[in-house]
Formats: C-alpha cells, structure tokens, sequence
C-alpha cells in the first residue's frame, strides 16, 4: 500500500476549480414498500474525480448507484448528465450515456468468452470470432490486462472477471466507472494492481465513483467523499479534509472509531478463560492435494478460536473439509473427531446433522437464495436440518422462524418478507448467520464474517460470534483483518501454506507477530 499512500499525499484537485460536474443528482428518493431507501439525496460527479461513496449497510449507497447506473428507476429527483436531464429506463440506456457500473459480483455471462462479453450490448449484425478475439486482444493489452480473450468467463478468477468487466466499461467508452466494494475478493497484490488501474483511469480522463466499506482505501484514492446515513445525504467534503474517525462519525453517528478492535486486544484475559474446556473439534494431519498440508489444530466448547494467515494459506479448504463441501485425500488424508468420534463427511448434510455448520465467505454465490424471502431461506435451512424433518410444512413455524431470528440478529428490514436481494450487504450477511443459527449448531465455521460489512455492523456481528462462545457454541472464525483477530480470538491459530505453524493466546499476541508467522 506505499505507492497508494504516496498517492495520498499528492495535492487533491479542487472540483470547484474544473467547470461544471458531468453528473448532478438533485433530490434523489427512492421508496420500496412505503420505507425509503434514498430521501432526497443530492450528489454531483466532476469529470477526471474519484468520488468515494461511505455510509453503513442499509444507508443508500448501492440505490442510489444503481439509479445511476439504469438499474432502478427512482421515485423522485432529477440526474442530470452534461447539464442535460436524463432519464434511463434501463441499464443500455445509462451505457449509452457513457455510464457504466461494475459490479462486486460482476454481471457477465459465464458461458460466454471473454471476448464476446466485451462487446455484449454492442454486438455487429455479423460477427467474425477470428476479429473478435484480435478485437478484444487488443483492448485488454491497451488496459495492460493479462487475459486471453478466448476463455470462458467461467474459468476465470475475481480478479480476471473484475478486469473484463472494467475493460468492457472501456470498450463502451464510458466515461463514467461506478466500482461497488471492487477489492472485497482481490489479494494484497491484486488490489495494487486495481488501484494503479483506477489512477491511470483517472489519468486519461474518466470519473469514478467508488463505494467501498474498506474506508482506509477511500481516503487513500479518492479527491472527494460523500457520505449518506440512513437513506440521507450527511456530507461531502474534500478527502484532504477528512480523517477515519471524521468519516465512521458521520457514518454512524456516533463516535466509534477503532476502541471496539482495541478493547478485547487489551483484555488479555477473558473471562472465563481460566476454567478448562471440552475438546470438541480435533483435526489431524489432514492432507488435500496442495492445498492443505498435515493441517492440525483442535476448537473448543465455549471458545472462539481465530484462524489467520495469507489468502492461499489453506484456511477456507480445511472449513470445508471439515463441513463435508470438499474431501480430503483417501489415502494419507488424516484424521478428524467429532467428541473424540472419527468423522468423514460425503455430504454436507451430514456435517449439519451432526451440528457442525459453515457459514461461506461468498454470500452473494453460496449463502442463501436472493429471490426468496427473509423468512423462506431461514425455513429452508430449519427443514434442512434434524429439527425440520418428519413435520409437515407449517406457515405458522415459517413466519416464526423468519420474525424470531430477524428480530434476533437486528435485521435491517420492514419485514420478514422483504426479499433477500433487496437488503444491504451487511444484513444480508446476517441472514446468513441466522440460516445457520437456526439448524442449532455446536460447531460454527464463520469466514471472513464481517468482508463487504460497514463499521457499524461489524460489532453487531462480532457481538453474535460471542454470545454463541457464551452460550457453549465451539466457534471458529477465519479472517484476513488482524484488529479482527484480535478482538475476537481466545486462541489465534496461524495458516501457512497449508499447515498450522503458529498458535497464540488471545490477547497476547501482536499483529507484527502474527504476520511474521504468516509469511515466514
């Protein structure tokens, strides 16, 4: 991040001095239900800024892009587009105006290759593949991106994908990027190539509007920030002018800053912690490919045990390993127990059965059916489990189910019937956790819990991993943010490579040893 950091120290450009915005949002509200998303929210856009975009889950940020964007079409308000108003019924028509957004999930065709998504919405009356792969070599060279545009988008990774989807912005002549959370799934080394990238967008002349929970990374690369709360415009101000602790106090509300990461870290010791525990969980030189190595560690009853290390480190493999989703090798594939019982799941379903539950870091692709309710998904995931079956399917148990861990969990919602793809990022994070709550676990697997999650859910989910560490749950935890770790850990384990290299006592640990033990 040292080139980053420089680049924040590199005057900002005053958007009052560079002539009129290229967009102009005047009273912006959009009403789903009766409840607004945006309530009259002005926001201007100026040609060659990066405009980051904050607020908490639930604020308004991703309406108000996708009115943007032609995604949605808003209630009320005016956009204004080179001082013209515009009105787009639909995404083609925002593209058309030189407006483009990627997406954190991206919106290409898997099936298709790279080359053909690039020109998707674009396409010729006659299409020759030979000119269409050299076309789109051509694009993706000019944007420094090492992609052959023969692949199928399937194959390709988040980093890959996020590179088409941004080269077809190009490709479209848009002069307007929108990036929703774009480093979420990106490695340290993808995520400095992205931000060399949005430098050298700026550089050539294209606005940016950048929404990201990450608020480090948006005081870093953007000249200015808006911040919305609660569906409202709260502030924009020049990025030289504002700090961390300035931006989460707008955000929330509140003052929060860093003490909720600081507070466990100083504890030491938790409570309780001197009482000895039953072993719950015992993993034993489990071995899958290259993935994971002779992996060993144990979790248990009543504790929160961290795993932290490098992206590629074997943390995710080993959690589905263990919850059935992957097998580990046949032969020389190690051991796992169960409450001292050997265990080796075929099927998830087995694993849930006996109450050990994995709650995804992809929501947005394994965690819960997005055009299903609140309630659905959650008694979905009840008759999935041991507690569900032999009964008839109950209405009554269905809305219960769906209200009590709603309510629960502080679900940002009018209701239990609001549909899961209609909630912010954070709560539906929480819909997650509660498809999994209600199975009633002894083992829970939480990765990357609060990824894509803003500063002011992040207690509120932190809170939950450790009432079900109070309540005798095992807890397992595998995160990339060492403040999270930190907060969180009674016992931190460190991934390398495949293996457990290194085990801490929570609260008695360091974030410099903690990566020294990750990288070396």
């Amino acid at each position: 991040m040292n080139a980053l950091a420089n680049e924040a120290d590199a005057p900002k450009p005053d958007a009052s001095n560079i002539g009129e915005p290229l967009i102009k949002v005047i009273g912006a509200t959009k009403i789903y239900g009766g409840v607004h998303a945006i309530e009259g929210v002005d926001f201007d856009l100026y040609p060659g800024e990066i405009h980051a975009l904050a607020g908490e889950n639930g604020a308004g940020k991703s309406t108000l892009c996708k009115a943007l964007s032609g995604t949605i079409k808003l209630t009320s308000g005016t956009t204004m587009v080179d001082g013209v108003e515009r009105h787009f019924d639909n995404p083609g028509e925002s593209l058309a105006a030189g407006i483009a957004m990627v997406y954190q999930e991206t919106s290409l065709v898997p099936s298709m290759s790279v080359a053909q998504n690039l020109r998707l919405g674009k396409e010729k009356f006659m299409n020759r593949m030979r000119g269409l792969y050299i076309e789109g070599q051509v694009m993706l060279q000019t944007l420094n991106f090492h992609v052959d545009p023969a692949l199928s988008v399937a194959t390709l990774g988040a980093a890959q994908r996020q590179m088409v989807e941004i080269a077809r912005a190009v490709y479209h002549d848009a002069r307007v990027i929108i990036f929703d959370e774009p480093t979420a799934t990106l490695t340290p080394e993808e995520k400095q190539h992205f931000f060399d990238l949005v430098r050298d967008l700026k550089a050539r002349g294209v606005s940016i509007v950048y929404v990201s929970h990450a608020l480090e990374e948006s005081l870093d690369i953007s000249d200015r920030i808006t911040v919305l709360r609660d569906g409202k415009h709260i502030i924009t101000a020049p990025t030289s002018e504002m700090s961390r602790e300035d931006l989460v106090r707008h955000m929330v509300g509140r003052e929060e800053a860093q003490s909720h990461y600081q507070q466990r870290a100083k504890d030491g010791e938790i409570e309780g912690k001197s009482k000895k525990r039953r072993r719950v969980l015992t993993v034993e030189n489990v071995t899958m490919g290259n993935m994971v190595k002779n992996m060993s560690f144990s979790a248990y009853e009543g504790e929160v045990a961290v795993m932290a290390g490098l992206v590629g480190s074997g943390r995710t493999e080993i959690a589905k390993i263990i919850c059935g989703a992957y097998k580990r090798n046949l032969f020389h594939g190690g051991r796992i127990f169960l409450d001292g019982e050997a265990i080796r799941y075929r099927v998830p379903k087995q694993a849930i059965d006996d109450g050990i539950v994995y709650i995804t870091e992809d929501r947005k692709i394994e965690g819960f059916l997005e055009t299903m309710s609140i309630k659905d998904n959650i008694y979905l995931s009840w008759l999935a489990s041991k507690l569900g079956r032999g009964f008839l399917i109950s209405n009554g148990r269905r809305n219960e189910l769906g209200t009590d861990m709603t309510k629960r969990l502080e679900v940002r919602a009018p209701s239990a019937d609001v549909k899961v793809n209609e909630l912010s990022g954070g709560n539906q994070q929480k819909v997650v956790v509660g498809k999994s709550l209600v199975q009633k676990p002894k083992v829970v697997i939480f990765d990357e819990p609060t990824r894509g999650v803003d500063v002011g859910s992040i207690p509120e989910i932190h809170q939950i991993i450790r009432n079900l560490a109070d309540e005798g749950v095992t807890v397992i935890v595998i995160s990339s943010y060492l403040p999270e770790v930190l907060t969180l850990a009674d016992r931190i384990l460190v991934a390398r490579q495949g293996r457990v290299v290194e085990e801490f006592v929570g609260g008695q640990a360091t974030e410099e040893e903690i990566m020294y033990a990750a990288v070396h």
